[in-house]
């Protein structure tokens, strides 16, 4: 066969340097696929949160007349509008887009990740220390809850679970999935609806002095509403008589042994925990060992995740790995508690002692209130 110049030019061997820009174009291009996809992650979680937010506040007028109808508690202010229900306490935004991305890395590299719904759940109670335990329990590897409160089983029922389901954050097999709730524990209709989604779920219940949780919860209501009648006032139908106002959310949530018998109609006792919101601050990592074992867990989150910090008052985070500066609570929670008559905290700490006493037999624990 004739040597062709022309064939032989038509055989080009890539040069070394079109070698070495195939390369690069091909990992740029793996870069923005990647970039994309983390976007596309982000996105589908971010508007759900949001949309949510904006549904509740369209439904708050029916369920202001709904409660009314019903004989509900009486109440100054609604949870969604609370910075407890945003949860932005912990820096929400921020951890919230660390879930993102984590949940988009570890979907890169497991296919097998995907949104389920919650195992366990915290019920209450509403300034318990919900916040605190779930941020606590966000720093275990084989947990990934939700941070923003979703108000499906006593709001957004009406959604489907399905819609519950997409504001879970993805998680593999041999990860638990959770959200927080408080109003949960005190809302009537949420036992049976946890029940017909699983019987298995495990539910996990905050409680605290239910006299000084009535304060706190009014000092977060004068935080936003300053002209709001006096804690003493609003305390008892008939001050000169000593009578207590139990219509009034702020001292019905306090009523721990009426609420929890609605649960036990529908979960053993061994599905509850009932952590104490005092021991979450003077020893969270017993508290929480006891939460991991309740929940089948290694036991990870240990002392040495807490710093406690005198000035606040309460246990902060810190990452033992990386040395990093301890993560506090926000400035609205340990907020200053406005000085009450002494005789009005007298008066409602001998009407929560039965209520006490009860729970206490209830749950085989004393929590040490009276």
């Amino acid at each position: 066969m004739e040597y062709s110049p022309f064939l032989h030019s038509l055989h080009v061997v890539p040069s070394s340097h079109v070698r070495n820009k195939l390369f690069v174009f091909c990992i740029m291009l793996s870069l923005w696929v990647y970039m994309i996809y983390c976007c596309v992650g982000y996105c589908s979680t971010v508007p759900n949160l949001t949309y949510s937010s904006v549904r509740r506040h369209e439904n708050d007028a029916a369920t202001d007349n709904r409660d009314s109808s019903l004989g509900a508690s009486r109440d100054l202010l609604n949870n969604e509008n609370e910075l407890d229900s945003r949860g932005d306490e912990w820096d929400e935004v921020r951890s919230e887009a660390k879930a993102v991305d984590d949940g988009a890395m570890s979907g890169f590299l497991n296919e097998t990740e995907s949104k389920k719904l919650p195992q366990a759940i915290i019920i209450g109670v509403k300034k318990g220390g919900t916040r605190a335990l779930l941020e606590f329990l966000r720093l275990h590897p084989d947990i990934r809850a939700v941070g923003a409160e979703p108000h499906f089983f006593d709001r957004n029922y009406d959604k489907g679970l399905e819609w519950y389901r997409e504001l879970m954050p993805k998680s593999s097999e041999d990860q638990l999935t959770m959200e927080k709730t408080p109003s949960y524990f005190v809302t009537r209709e949420v036992p049976s609806r946890i029940y017909s989604m699983s019987k298995d779920t495990k539910l996990i219940v905050v409680v605290r002095n239910p006299v000084t949780r009535a304060i706190s919860d009014y000092t977060q209501t004068r935080s936003k509403k300053p002209d709001i009648p006096s804690f003493e006032s609003l305390t008892f139908k008939n001050i000169s008589a000593g009578l207590i106002d139990t219509t009034w959310s702020a001292v019905q949530i306090g009523m721990y042994a009426r609420h929890l018998e609605r649960w036990l109609q529908f979960f053993p006792m061994e599905q509850l925990l009932f952590v104490s919101g005092e021991r979450l601050i003077t020893d969270p990592a017993g508290e929480m060992a006891r939460v991991q074992d309740f929940l089948g867990l290694r036991r990870v989150v240990t002392e040495k995740y807490f710093h406690f910090n005198p000035t606040k008052g309460f246990p902060c985070l810190k990452r033992p790995e990386v040395n990093a500066k301890p993560h506090c609570l926000g400035k609205t929670k340990g907020r200053t508690h406005p000085n009450i008559d002494p005789q009005v905290v007298q008066t409602l700490r001998d009407f929560y002692k039965p209520f006490n006493r009860k729970f206490y037999k209830m749950t085989g624990h004393d929590f040490g209130w009276d």
